[in-house]
């Protein structure tokens, strides 16, 4: 899958994101990132979250400013499926985590950072995880 991130808007977000995709984040010189994590949770026509590498469950927190750093802005809206915003436990408590949106999430408005767009990949997604998604002949992925 291809990610477009939203760097302009959220840049903070989007570094942290960008540097655990990569794996130039280190900690004691092992770098740390999402390659070969899973999805540990999948909602049915809502999103699929992962990126919890500490304890792989959704209970993990980490970030590349050394702990849980604060919402940027609440700009973008969960407006459409294929959206990346962070996972978090309440306000500015966002890490590690992130989701993908699956649907149109408006009740997520000032409650979750959006940082990114999947731009090429969503049929894999949907192959991926078809548990997650209601199929919807009009729906354009």
């Amino acid at each position: 899958m291809k990610i477009e991130l939203f760097a302009d808007v959220v840049p903070k977000t989007a570094e942290n994101f960008r540097q655990f995709c990569t794996g130039e984040f280190r900690k004691d010189g092992v770098p740390i990132r999402y390659k070969g994590r899973t999805f540990h949770r999948v909602i049915k026509d809502f999103m699929i979250q992962g990126g919890d590498f500490v304890n792989g469950d959704g209970t993990g927190v980490a970030s590349i400013y050394r702990g849980p750093f604060a919402d940027e802005n609440f700009k973008l809206r969960h407006s459409a499926p294929g959206l990346l915003s962070m996972a978090n436990s309440g306000p500015s408590t966002n890490g590690c985590q992130f989701f993908i949106t699956c649907s149109k999430c408006d009740w997520l408005v000032g409650k979750h950072v959006v940082f990114g767009k999947i731009i090429d990949g969503l049929l894999v997604m949907r192959k991926m995880f078809p548990q997650a998604l209601t199929i919807n002949p009009n729906c354009r992925w």
